[in-house]
């Protein structure tokens, strides 16, 4: 995950802050010797780093400790609300056109993820705003960038307008008539993008806008790029005047500092973040979600928010039942494991938790294969098997494990586990989490309910 290295070097710096009763001089300068440090190998811009620490140091030299806080609580407090603010401190949303549908234009270089975050994107504000999206083919240069456009509109069950390669600037006009016609009241733009900045591409964007006016237009930046996507943005922000920023790649082990930096140099904000490679992986940017993630404080509200989207009331309601009368089957856990990775990566989830990080991750015994291995094995049995596993009989056991491709041993162990489970169930049921239940953070070699 993008600022991986950053959270751990910030923890590292403020740990040599505890025990202190007040912040002297020396304290916070030696601190923020080590914050900056941390800033810059994150490929953080340098002029964004320099007014970052001066602003830190001025509210933190001389402060005295606050009753409730000790001195490095102190300054990580600061630390957060200065990222907050150095990302726009608050969420920004997306303009809504006053007449006809709404049109946001993306920009950026190639390779920045256009074409696939803007259908994710289209897909978030269906779900999430009951939005009529229409995707539009504007980038006729790149081999295959319509027929990719066209497979994730399929996948995502967005429409496409499209007309080849016909001039970009005709196409996004003929697509806003249509979106009028047929009642879409969003449309976004995906624009070519070249290996470097031009003039020819800045030229026909600069076209595209003049004709159909975009409501917003949003530069698509890859936080893996560094440095060069801070010029980029500026770029582009001085060629056409850009409304906001899209980051992908945050999922990468990139050094993230690109997204510290855009919104500083463009004063533009950051209105969504690329996660991962699914197309439900992009998120509205929270300033101050990002800035507790990074000093290693979580993320619990998108964890919520996340857990709400693959909650089913009425499945949580059934298996509440089941679970007080001791009638849990192996339906209902594969149930569970739907959902839990719905949610995304297992990494992902427990990075959003105050405390874990992905240097802790690296010792617990979380195995995502382990976890598609008893996916395969419970979908190779019969619907009587997963209701009643007593049925499993040796010969059963072969066959699962040759369908599912793997080895009766793992039919054994995933046996064993669900017995477990369903004698912990009463437990579950009054409330209580046994440790280790779901086995993701416990010692290494401890195997969980999900068999990692």
């Amino acid at each position: 995950m993008a600022f991986e290295s950053l959270t751990e070097k910030l923890g590292n710096a403020f740990k040599k802050l505890r025990g202190k009763g007040r912040l002297s001089e020396a304290d916070i300068k030696d601190a923020m010797r080590e914050v900056r440090l941390a800033l810059l190998e994150a490929d953080v811009s340098y002029k964004v780093v320099k007014d970052f620490i001066a602003r830190v140091s001025a509210r933190a030299v001389g402060t005295d400790v606050l009753e409730s806080l000790s001195p490095a609580q102190m300054v990580i407090k600061i630390v957060n609300e200065e990222l907050c603010a150095l990302m726009g401190a608050t969420s920004a949303k997306i303009a809504s056109a006053g007449r006809g549908p709404t049109i946001l234009m993306l920009v950026g270089l190639q390779g920045a993820g256009k074409t696939t975050n803007g259908a994710k994107l289209a897909a978030l504000l269906k779900r999430q705003n009951g939005k009529r999206p229409i995707l539009v083919a504007c980038d006729i240069y790149r081999p295959a960038a319509i027929a990719q456009l066209k497979t994730v509109g399929a996948q995502l069950d967005i429409p496409v307008f499209e007309m080849g390669a016909e001039d970009p600037v005709k196409i996004a006009k003929a697509a806003v008539a249509h979106a009028e016609k047929h009642g879409n009241d969003l449309v976004i733009l995906d624009t070519a993008g070249r290996l470097h900045i031009d003039e020819a591409l800045m030229d026909e964007l600069r076209r595209i806008k003049a004709e159909v006016r975009p409501t917003e237009i949003l530069f698509v930046v890859d936080a893996m790029t560094g440095q060069d996507a801070v010029n980029a943005a500026a770029a582009f922000n001085d060629a056409l005047g850009i409304d906001g920023l899209i980051i992908t790649k945050l999922d990468g082990d990139a050094r993230g500092g690109a997204a510290l930096s855009v919104r500083a140099v463009t004063g533009k904000p950051i209105k969504f973040a690329g996660t991962g490679e699914k197309l439900d992986q992009i998120e509205v940017f929270h300033p101050d979600r990002m800035a507790s993630r990074i000093l290693g404080m979580g993320d619990v509200m998108t964890l919520i928010e996340k857990a709400e989207r693959s909650f089913d009331e009425k499945k949580a309601r059934e298996l509440s039942e089941k679970l007080a009368k001791n009638r849990f089957t192996l339906s209902d856990y594969y149930d569970q494991l739907t959902q839990l990775r719905s949610m995304g990566g297992l990494g992902e989830i427990a990075g959003m938790l105050p405390g874990v990080d992905a240097k802790a991750l690296a010792g617990a015994s979380i195995d995502e294969k382990m976890l598609t291995r008893t996916e395969a094995i419970i979908l190779s049995m019969t619907k009587r098997e997963r209701e009643d596993p007593a049925l499993i009989s040796s010969s059963r056991k072969k066959r699962i494990a040759a369908g599912s491709g793997t080895q009766v041993v793992d039919i054994n162990r995933l046996l064993k586990q669900f017995e477990t489970m369903k004698q912990l169930s009463k437990q579950l049921s009054r409330g209580k989490m046994p440790p280790g239940m779901l086995g993701g953070f416990g010692k290494k070699g401890r195997k969980g309910m999900f068999g990692f």
